[in-house]
């Protein structure tokens, strides 16, 4: 454990190191129990300006439909910790993928509902979506189609809200009693459309095998189960789906990563576009 990263906030909430440190490329976390009660939390500490602001997005949420935060403060935020008991990507992969797009549908919706509360800074939709445009002037293919498609839908948003940003299958826990909650926001503002297109890459974007989401009578069931679910227009939340495939498909090209399952997708999604 890195003693220097942690210790300042086990003191300051006194907390107990309940298990191994983990680390990502932003942020290190410690799971630990809260010394008063024995809760069990997880302790995150970033110093990546995204990830504090999904950590401040967290809090403003106030435990409906994410995780609950006991307490946030600058580069660190403590969470309530789920359980181990389910995984939406074994549920997906096991068969039950209607089952665990519902559950991220009503994640979502509980995420979007309106209150009269202040927003924290988020940042706009456009802004996130900006490196698609010169990457669809690089690469072509499937990216022009998105980059015109994320144009026309930026150009002419509906119902904005506060988004996840990142909402699928490793992004909703099981919380037990308290139910499915998320975890990990990308702390944005746009389009609540948006959030539901995540969806349709996963589980395959992580575990690529066995393969659900390019299965065509997946994604056609998913198409029907999300729209239904999240009273979503088909025809926009297929642009949608592009749009991000496409945001997505750049992301991994600057890391040299491969694109197959974004590629698969959206041929799927402008398939149903142009049938």
């Amino acid at each position: 454990m890195d003693n220097a990263v942690f210790s300042p906030w086990l003191a300051r909430w006194k907390l107990l190191p309940d298990g191994a440190a983990t680390t990502t490329h932003t942020s290190q976390l410690l799971p630990v129990t809260v010394a008063a009660s024995g809760a069990k939390a997880m302790l995150k500490i970033t110093h990546d300006v995204d990830e504090q602001r999904g950590n401040r997005l967290m809090a403003w949420w106030q435990g409906e439909g994410a995780a609950a935060v006991i307490a946030q403060h600058n580069e660190a935020i403590l969470l309530a910790r789920a359980g181990d008991s389910s995984s939406l990507t074994v549920l997906s992969q096991r068969g039950r993928d209607d089952e665990a797009c519902r559950i991220l549908c009503r994640t979502a919706n509980r995420l979007h509902a309106s209150t009269a509360r202040p927003l924290p800074q988020l940042t706009p939709l456009d802004v996130w979506f900006s490196p698609l445009m010169p990457a669809a002037q690089k690469y072509g293919g499937f990216l022009t189609r998105s980059a015109e498609f994320a144009q026309s839908l930026l150009s002419t948003p509906r119902d904005v809200v506060a988004l996840h940003g990142d909402l699928h299958h490793d992004n909703v826990l099981d919380f037990g009693a308290s139910g499915w909650l998320a975890i990990d926001p990308k702390a944005l503002i746009g389009e609540r459309g948006f959030d539901f297109a995540n969806i349709f890459t996963n589980p395959d974007l992580g575990y690529p095998e066995p393969r659900v989401a390019v299965v065509a009578e997946i994604f056609k069931q998913r198409l029907a189960t999300v729209s239904e679910a999240a009273s979503l227009d088909k025809t926009r939340l297929l642009q949608w789906i592009v749009a991000w495939c496409g945001l997505s498909a750049t992301w991994l090209l600057e890391d040299n990563e491969p694109t197959a399952t974004v590629s698969a997708v959206a041929k799927l999604a402008l398939a149903e576009l142009e049938g």
